[in-house]
């Protein structure tokens, strides 16, 4: 047995997985995600989620193809650009980028809001710490003031001053409906979605067909790049960037993946 096979995603910090082990960035996920559930972030149904995932991830090469860079760089054309910029954050992404969400806040002037399918003041509460703890200022979605038209369950509710404001919205992990919802409102959308085929990505503006541990960081590099930018300049980003090309070299790429 080597060492590799010895690894367990089941360990106490995500220190202990090897960076070079060859599925390094498959294990940390699922340590965070459980970590996440255990702490009252995650719903168990976010693991369900994430093995969805893992396996377009895997065909993808667990890597970010250029077309998914194209997005995310446009993305945060689109960021620097907005007048009310807003990220969502439900459960798993409190658990996999809480950090990473808060430091690209801090570089396009974004807020944070908090948006969940299965809502509890509890769990609100605990993401809200949880993403204060990782360097968040300020976090949105306890007010929850505001209902986005057309949806019946609980993502409906959302703060009138954050995502119902917003102009630009990243919704990573998203579900369709509420992708569509947002949508409907006129909203320029970046969705974070390893399935190019989901209707989350089909809706938005910027699909970003990418492991979300990836993307956040490179969307905030982009950012920091661009932050000397003007907005002709941000605006040549968002024009040349094209969503359905991006789309199908995303499903091209895993349809020609190697098991």
């Amino acid at each position: 047995m080597s060492d590799y096979d010895s690894v367990s995603a089941d360990v106490e910090h995500e220190e202990e997985i090897p960076e070079d082990h060859p599925r390094y960035q498959d294990l940390l996920t699922r340590h965070r995600i459980e970590n996440g559930i255990e702490a009252g972030i995650t719903h168990l149904q976010g693991m369900h989620a994430e093995g969805r995932g893992s396996a377009f991830d895997y065909l993808l090469g667990e890597e970010t193809i250029p077309s998914a860079d194209d997005a995310e760089r446009a993305a945060a054309a689109h960021l620097l650009l907005a007048e009310r910029p807003v990220l969502s954050i439900n459960g798993n992404v409190a658990a996999l980028v809480p950090g990473e969400m808060a430091a690209l806040a801090d570089a396009t002037g974004a807020a944070l809001e908090v948006n969940l399918f299965n809502r509890t003041p509890e769990r609100i509460e605990a993401i809200a710490e949880h993403l204060q703890d990782h360097g968040a200022d300020d976090v949105k979605g306890l007010e929850a003031d505001a209902r986005i038209p057309n949806l019946d369950h609980k993502r409906a509710k959302v703060d009138a001053d954050g995502i119902y404001a917003a102009d630009v919205v990243l919704v990573p992990l998203e579900d369709g409906d509420r992708a569509e919802a947002l949508d409907e409102m006129g909203k320029t959308e970046i969705v974070i979605d390893l399935n190019p085929l989901s209707r989350s990505p089909q809706v938005a503006d910027v699909p970003i067909v990418d492991n979300i541990i990836r993307a956040v960081p490179n969307i905030t590099d982009h950012a920091r790049e661009l932050a000397d930018a003007d907005e002709a300049g941000l605006r040549e980003i968002i024009e040349a960037f094209d969503r359905d090309r991006a789309l199908e070299a995303a499903e091209k790429r895993i349809r020609s993946g190697d098991l």
